[in-house]
């Protein structure tokens, strides 16, 4: 099967970027024939509709994304499997999703979010993202590269590292977890938080809360950022660093560098819900903690951006879940039980990067995506028929 994958190429180092880039170069893994193109390069992706003959255009996106990942090709009889990511709520396009013959999402979460606004396609299947767990893997404590960003980021070796990474932390738990860590710093002092940002102090009214509730448990001093780009070298490197990867995110698709801290083998301390239900085994490879709760809305404002007309309110029938927050009692147990007791980090890092290798591995999950397109589109099967044919007329 040829497969045009449609993301932002070439790849930058966010999220959607790594997420097509793995799916094209798992395809190449397996053998099979792929291309990548920018979503937004019109000309060259009607260039490769008319010379590549693509079977399917797998396009990373969100529903937001339809014009230029289902729309496009539709326009010139290719057919369009979009690979969905969460945004909230699904506010537009539900006919045209409804008309499709695939869709995948990134959990079963996503899925559910997509089904609860109103989108009754049953041909939606959970895919998800696949990372290079030869790369992403885990490093000797004594790396010189592990211990010299440990001694960056001022972490004795005595400390234990908490290590929290995201576009802006907060999406993250990042404020869930200073609380957590406050309400065991007296029983256990002796831990560095870390949090990874884009750009430090964003969006300013959740980093002027986080410095907030530093000021009031007093531990400011120990925690730092680390902002910007990073690349996977580096990220790898930082994850290696840290003893617990704590992110129960209050809004999570999927959970990239979480299956990315698996893959080091670090615990994840996350929460029970969306994404992370997919890929953390509660007890085992991580923990989740319970919901303490959940942020509703009763109405939404949508743009021209998002396919309207002009910018209006819309009014749910009933309020919409549209972010979780983890409990912050739980996180703290938790917390506790992983820095204090360091075997049970290590037995359950070494489950996760096990996990991780077996199931989220990109050349897997490139290869289960492709066979899913095939059987479903029937492509596979097309194939197959020409072949036989082709055999039928030689002999």
């Amino acid at each position: 099967m040829r497969s045009l994958i449609l993301y932002p190429y070439p790849p930058e180092l966010d999220g959607i970027s790594i997420q097509g880039d793995m799916l094209y170069h798992g395809l190449l893994k397996n053998g099979l024939e792929a291309v990548p193109c920018d979503r937004n390069a019109n000309s060259e992706k009607e260039l490769l509709y008319k010379t590549f003959k693509p079977d399917a255009v797998v396009g990373i996106g969100y529903w937001g994304d339809a014009p230029r990942i289902i729309q496009h090709p539709l326009k010139y009889g290719i057919q369009p499997v979009p690979w969905l990511n969460a945004d909230g709520w699904v506010a537009n396009y539900h006919e045209l999703l409804d008309s499709l013959p695939l869709i995948l999402t990134t959990s079963n979460w996503v899925k559910e979010t997509y089904h609860r606004d109103g989108v009754t396609n049953k041909n939606i299947y959970p895919m998800p993202i696949g990372i290079d767990t030869g790369h992403i893997r885990p490093l000797p404590k004594d790396d010189p590269r592990v211990l010299k960003i440990r001694e960056m980021l001022g972490v004795k070796p005595d400390e234990k590292m908490i290590l929290t990474s995201g576009g802006d932390t907060t999406s993250k738990g990042f404020q869930e977890v200073l609380q957590a860590l406050g309400k065991i710093n007296g029983d256990f002092p002796n831990w560095k938080y870390v949090g990874k940002t884009w750009e430090k102090g964003k969006p300013l009214y959740h980093y002027r809360k986080e410095m907030e509730i530093m000021k009031d448990f007093d531990i400011r001093r120990k925690v730092k950022f680390v902002d910007g780009p990073l690349s996977r070298d580096f990220m790898c490197c930082l994850l290696n660093a840290c003893d617990v990867y704590a992110a129960p995110s209050r809004i999570e698709g999927f959970g990239m560098i979480q299956v990315e801290a698996m893959a080091c083998g670090k615990p994840v301390l996350s929460i029970d819900a969306m994404g992370m239900k997919d890929t953390i085994i509660h007890g085992e490879t991580g923990f989740l903690v319970k919901v303490d709760e959940e942020v509703k809305l009763d109405e939404e404002w949508v743009y021209p951006w998002m396919g309207f007309e002009h910018k209006h309110k819309i009014q749910f029938s009933k309020p919409k879940t549209l972010a979780y927050k983890a409990s912050v009692d739980e996180l703290a147990k938790y917390l506790y039980m992983l820095l204090s007791d360091e075997g049970l980090g290590q037995k359950m890092g070494e489950k996760a990067r096990k996990r991780a290798v077996k199931n989220f591995d990109y050349v897997k999950t490139s290869k289960d995506i492709n066979n899913l397109i095939e059987k479903k589109l029937g492509v596979g099967e097309k194939i197959s028929q020409e072949q036989a044919t082709v055999s039928v007329q030689r002999k």
